[in-house]
């Protein structure tokens, strides 16, 4: 998969399933003040990445994720290690 692929499939279900302006998004945003999640919605959005991407993150993974392509390359990372 590549990493536009990723970026899409995470910034689509940002949009549809937290209401995520879709312009508010861009790789050097902020996460979390971007997206203004709660810790459950942090719970959502791990669930959706394990279903869309098939796999696992934990609450030591979002350590340093400050922003969208930091976000978008955990995810790229924890694909390749999957492998």
């Amino acid at each position: 998969m590549s990493k536009e692929e990723i970026i899409e499939i995470v910034n689509g279900f940002l949009v549809d399933e937290f209401e995520v302006d879709g312009d508010t998004i861009s790789p050097e945003a902020n996460l979390k003040d971007t997206l203004g999640l709660d810790s459950l919605d942090y719970v959502d959005l791990v669930v959706i990445i394990e279903s869309n991407f098939g796999v696992k993150l934990g609450e030591a993974d979002f350590v340093g994720v400050d922003t969208f392509q930091k976000f978008y390359d955990l995810i790229e990372n924890k694909i390749i290690a999957k492998g």
